[in-house]
């Protein structure tokens, strides 16, 4: 029996006649993982084609990189049957936040959520990027003094976490310099979440065990940094509450403004906790994301002169003598925007979307099984050379006015496409651009001896 448990869901595939690689009892395909799951997902699309079906465990998962396919799921079919992601293990109160929340309840946190990611809240909150932007340069001044090579994930890890910490929580750290800070350690803490973690590899065999894991009050996150981040918010929110002259436009405080509104309609507003969950989960969503797509721009335009020294002038005609950055010069910077579409082209941060399929129903011909996990594999779709010729090749220009029109959506998704579509990508971007222009305004890049030729395994 216990065999037979641990088997019995992989024959879905077969069954449908979609092919994929052969599965192991209890763990499926996911020991493939040892290179990556990026490299597992291209290995498949050039053995299978367009789709196939793998297992995570025993959860079926099945890949497709057909357009047409891609718009059905994320877009088309997106309220009716493709509307929540899969969440993987006991979260507790951060059900609520928007990226795990399901059906009504995300359609909820989207009405409330989505005013806060407009493009006018955006260059409201400029001012506070464009302060931290200024402190990397501040920082990075200081770390090449003695002519040392610099760590770009360490330098922009600091950058992405002020930027979220300052807008999420409303706190200045200036974390490089303040490891120490209670704000910094617990961040660390909370995203050092271990995947082959003992707790969470039972989660992954043996799903049954979520809802006693929940009733135990037991949750992938560490208790003492939720209660820490909760203390912050309640007493952040008490202080601008009580000092309504400083308060300033961040997520923090527009959340809370969002409590106060006369215009509450039919949903009512978000409770305290969602407030905290959401606050949580920015800094899980964009802390990562940010310093990484930082660090890959800077790899490509160091190993890239060229596009470097084009990008650089470019800034210098836009923003004269080191001009600060303002949100409109950056709007409207086309060679800029060209350069990061391509480096998360070539290094999209999320690597997979997901969506569970809610009922049996049949997309393009094919038939998918209620229950089933419906993916995306982003890094090989943006590696196919069908859709991008020399796909290893790094080339601002495809993205150009010119060339963008030939380029199908459904084949470049770093944010993802449709109502479920990444919240913050406006934000993202924003935070990703100021900081190359400050930086670029100020620096040239070179590799060095410890750079890494291929930076896939990182």
């Amino acid at each position: 029996p216990l065999h037979r448990y641990g088997t019995y869901t992989h024959g879905t595939f077969k069954n449908l006649g979609i092919s994929g690689p052969k599965p192991l009892p209890f763990v499926g395909n996911v020991l493939e993982y040892r290179n990556g799951f990026w490299e597992f997902d291209r290995q498949c699309h050039e053995k299978y084609g367009k789709i196939w079906g793998f297992y995570e465990g025993r959860q079926p998962v099945l890949a497709i990189m057909d357009p047409e396919m891609i718009k059905s799921v994320l877009i088309k079919e997106c309220y009716s049957t493709f509307t929540n992601r899969r969440v993987l293990g006991p979260v507790g109160f951060l059900k609520k936040a928007i990226t795990l929340s399901e059906n009504e309840e995300w359609k909820r946190l989207r009405t409330l959520l989505s005013p806060t990611f407009t493009s006018g809240k955006l260059k409201e909150m400029f001012p506070i990027i464009n302060q931290f932007a200024d402190l990397l340069v501040r920082n990075m001044r200081h770390g090449v003094q003695n002519g040392d090579p610099i760590n770009t994930k360490d330098i922009f890890g600091a950058y992405s976490m002020d930027v979220i910490t300052g807008t999420s929580f409303g706190v200045n750290v200036d974390s490089l310099n303040n490891p120490q800070n209670p704000f910094v350690q617990k961040v660390k803490k909370l995203l050092k979440i271990n995947f082959l973690d003992p707790f969470f590899l039972s989660v992954i065999l043996f799903p049954f065990l979520i809802p006693v894991y929940d009733a135990l009050k037991l949750t992938v996150f560490p208790n003492d940094v939720i209660s820490f981040f909760k203390t912050s918010v309640e007493q952040m929110k008490e202080t601008r509450m009580r000092d309504k002259e400083k308060q300033r436009v961040d997520f923090l405080q527009l959340m809370i403004n969002s409590q106060n509104s006369k215009d509450k309609e039919s949903y009512h507003s978000l409770s305290d906790l969602e407030i905290v969950a959401q606050s949580v989960f920015f800094i899980f969503a964009g802390y990562e994301t940010t310093s990484s797509a930082l660090s890959f721009a800077m790899y490509l335009l160091a190993t890239h002169p060229d596009v470097q020294k084009k990008l650089q002038d470019k800034i210098d005609v836009a923003l004269p003598n080191k001009a600060p950055a303002t949100y409109d010069a950056l709007v409207q910077m086309e060679y800029l925007d060209m350069v990061v579409n391509e480096t998360l082209r070539l290094y999209p941060v999320g690597g997979r979307l997901e969506r569970i399929c809610k009922t049996d129903v049949e997309i393009n011909g094919v038939l998918i099984p209620k229950g089933t996990v419906v993916m995306v594999p982003t890094y090989a779709l943006h590696k196919d050379p069908k859709c991008w010729p020399e796909p290893e090749e790094f080339r601002p220009e495809r993205f150009s006015k010119k060339n963008q029109d030939s380029i199908d959506p459904y084949t470049y998704q770093p944010f993802g496409s449709g109502p479920r579509n990444c919240l913050g990508m406006r934000f993202a971007l924003m935070s990703i651009k100021v900081a190359l222009v400050r930086v670029l305004q100020n620096f040239s890049f070179q590799p060095c001896e410890e750079t890494q030729v291929s930076v896939l395994s990182q």
